[in-house]
């Protein structure tokens, strides 16, 4: 028997349609508390198809806590039942977020299939690079085929091209047997347009603010107390019911929530306390453009208690560094002495001046707070799809700039994060692609699109269209790559620098003091030490020497050959890196 549940608070009647083998049966439900309504349906079992209709109307509606949409997003829901899945992962305890190496995922472009089983086939690579857990792009129902899954509905059901609740149940299992977790990227602030009902079962929305999507997420109006439990809900579902490791939280700083106790303090409160109920580490992971310390202060001191954010400033610093790019809001980015204190500190916004913004930005980083709390990347989803052709980093930099760039990231002390393809150079893009089926919508996608990158002289032609198959397939991975001569080198290397991060105990110590930069804007080279090893950067295209603090014995990675060290000193190529290990002072 299965007990059926909805919150409908403004509903007259409800109905349950429920399907069977001899047809459709309809069950009406029984008001309850606070908006609730239920019904038992003893013939109702796992993979039993089932709607909503209220006040006696005609739509059926899905399920907003649906687990399986077989049919899509407008379609059905389906019964699961998770204690029919098998899993082999008992032993599995767990993952922390300090000293780990993240591995941005798209399931729907990592593999041609685009499914949970076809990533499957390629967990040995992420095992074999030294990936500690894959953060997957969000794969909650979403309408259409493709996309980037930012655009959800269903904020509790698994997208079915991919392979459904089960193809995710086998997904994370696998995972696990190789050492491997995973993240769930999950988005809370706001719906997409298409397949969004919740509208008409409650106010899970409200008026009170205007978001770049619309009305906001009621999380502090009246009715918020259920909007907010169905939140909190989701969130552990795929911690609880999937087995996931971590969350991402995507874009909180458009949560408006005026409460005393905050969203993101419960959600953090709420992960943790399932983590210690299932006895191994849960995270969860912020994405944030408020340079706010706020996000991971401990609640005791005036935070929120998450684990970790997304440090869009270390990013920034790192790429505008490598590429030259200045636009936009790389504009306070690209000297060598920027690098450095994102380096060293994390933020470079911390309360000065923002030119792209116009005004003041951001708050100091307390310096107890440890450094793997920021997540920082070469490459992401956004930094690359939000390109107009979705070019990769290795459209734009030289190998040697590349491997640089690749040495910085995993050996800082903070939180590496690969995007997929990013370990071997890949060279297929990563565009914006959608499938919207719903009238009218594509087309304001791409004219969107194309208005948007006018302003910066791209012309209509020049910038993919959206809702094109191709752009799609364009974006799929193109796994022969890493077997060819120039990538796989790169691809060894990322294995190199994994392998040292994980072997030299100080490229994994997260206290800011254990890092030091020195550098020569004009000469552009920089040296960055971490504790008794120095990672020795030449940036310009000339060879050179770099002078360094500190007598070299050893130099367990180079990414280019004819390096030599000797007391105060290393001499390399141009657009090169050598990493050293030093001896202790002397007395």
């Amino acid at each position: 028997m299965s007990t059926f549940r909805l919150w409908a608070p403004d509903a007259k009647t409800v109905s349950l349609v429920v399907a069977g083998s001899a047809g459709d049966a309809t069950h009406e439900m029984s008001a309850g508390r606070r908006g609730w309504w239920w019904v038992n349906v003893p013939s109702a079992k796992h993979g039993t198809d089932y709607a909503f209709v209220l006040d006696g109307g005609t739509e059926e509606l899905p399920d907003p806590r649906s687990v399986w949409q077989p049919a899509g997003v407008h379609g059905r829901s389906r019964l699961v039942d998770h204690a029919t899945f098998h899993w082999s992962d008992a032993s599995w305890r767990g993952i922390a977020l300090a000293g780990s190496v993240l591995y941005e995922l798209h399931v729907g472009t990592f593999t041609p299939e685009g499914t949970f089983d076809a990533a499957i086939g390629r967990l040995d690579h992420l095992a074999e690079l030294g990936i500690d857990a894959v953060e997957l792009l969000p794969v909650n129902a979403f309408p259409g085929h493709h996309g980037w899954g930012y655009d959800g509905v269903g904020l509790f059901a698994v997208h079915e091209p991919y392979g459904g609740p089960e193809g995710l149940k086998r997904f994370v299992d696998a995972a696990h047997a190789r050492g491997i977790g995973v993240i769930m990227d999950v988005v809370y602030n706001h719906l997409g347009p298409d397949g969004n009902y919740l509208g008409q079962f409650g106010p899970y929305f409200t008026d009170r603010y205007i978001t770049p999507w619309g009305p906001a997420v009621n999380l502090d109006a009246p009715g918020s107390d259920e909007v907010r439990a169905f939140i909190l809900d989701s969130a552990l579902s795929w911690l609880r019911d999937f087995h996931c490791d971590g969350l991402r939280l995507d874009a909180v700083h458009a949560f408006q929530d005026s409460r005393a106790l905050h969203l993101l303090e419960e959600i953090a409160e709420s992960v943790h306390r399932l983590g210690a109920q299932m006895r191994r580490p849960l995270f969860v992971v912020a994405e944030s453009d408020l340079n706010d310390p706020k996000l991971v202060v401990a609640p005791e001191a005036g935070g929120y208690g998450l684990d970790g954010q997304w440090c869009d400033d270390a990013h920034h610093a790192l790429w505008a560094t490598l590429s030259g790019e200045r636009q936009g809001y790389y504009v306070d980015f690209g000297s060598i002495s920027t690098l450095a204190h994102a380096l060293t500190q994390g933020f470079v916004h911390e309360g000065g001046y923002s030119t792209f913004r116009g005004r003041s930005h951001g708050r100091p980083m307390p310096p107890t707070t440890p450094a793997y709390r920021f997540v920082t990347f070469l490459q992401n989803h956004d930094q690359i799809g939000n390109r107009a052709v979705g070019d990769r980093s290795s459209a734009q930099l030289s190998d040697g700039l590349l491997r640089i760039g690749a040495a910085l990231l995993l050996t800082s002390a903070l939180t590496p994060m690969l995007f997929m393809g990013e370990e071997w150079g890949a060279h297929t893009p990563w565009q914006y692609f959608t499938d919207h089926l719903a009238p009218g919508l594509g087309d304001a996608v791409r004219e969107g699109r194309r208005a948007e990158f006018a302003e910066h002289g791209w012309g209509p032609d020049d910038v993919p269209d959206p809702q094109d198959p191709a752009t799609f397939e364009r974006s799929k991975l193109d796994w022969s790559e890493p077997t060819r001569p120039g990538h796989g080198s790169l691809l060894d290397w990322h294995r190199r620098l994994i392998g040292l991060r994980r072997k030299l105990p100080a490229l994994t110590d997260p206290a800011w003091a254990s890092v030091e930069c020195t550098f020569d804007e004009e000469a552009r080279w920089l040296v960055v030490r971490r504790g008794d090893v120095a990672i020795v950067v030449n940036l310009a295209s000339q060879r050179q020497t770099v002078p360094l603090d500190g007598v070299p014995f050893d130099a367990p990675a180079a990414s280019a050959p004819g390096f030599t060290y000797m007391p105060g000193r290393v001499e390399l190529d141009g657009e090169s890196v050598v990493i050293t290990r030093l001896l202790p002072p002397a007395g």
